[in-house]
């Protein structure tokens, strides 16, 4: 095995260090397929399979409300200016927050997280940004929020 700084390879992708007789994962380097991650929080979700599902549902749904975010209607005409102003920076601010979390998520480099995230935006477009379901005219506005810009 390649020593490196104190610790080596664990065939893993992420790198292992030796405290006492403990063996501590470091954050994985490379893209990996599997259940033991650590998203977000130290030890969280482990081990345990359920808790991995889990987290990926969390990731899933973060996705997804960041979509709706992006293509929330409000403020109707006649509205406050400053209300609906003040309204659509909170949205647009609780959207970047949303969106930090799931790149951080992303990049634990765990496979399913990515999978998890790409599919929740996707479905939150398809659902509220593709207008399949909306009976209003093409000439009308798409969103009072500007979708993310990447």
């Amino acid at each position: 095995m390649e020593e490196m700084d104190h610790g080596h390879m664990n065939g893993t992708g992420g790198m292992d260090h030796k405290t006492g007789d403990h063996h501590k994962m470091m954050m994985h380097m490379t893209f990996f397929w599997g259940k033991n991650a650590e998203i977000l929080f130290s030890g969280w979700p482990g081990t345990d399979g359920g808790m991995y599902a889990l987290a990926l549902l969390v990731v899933f749904l973060l996705s997804f409300l960041v979509e709706w975010l992006a293509h929330w209607s409000f403020g109707k005409e006649g509205s406050n200016r400053v209300a609906v102003g003040v309204a659509r920076t909170a949205v647009h601010a609780a959207r970047v927050a949303l969106a930090y979390i799931i790149m951080l998520a992303v990049m634990s480099f765990n496979v399913g997280v990515l999978l998890a995230a790409v599919a929740g935006h996707a479905l939150g477009f398809f659902l509220f940004g593709s207008r399949v379901f909306r009976e209003t005219p093409a000439a009308e506005k798409e969103s009072d929020v500007s979708p993310m810009i990447c």
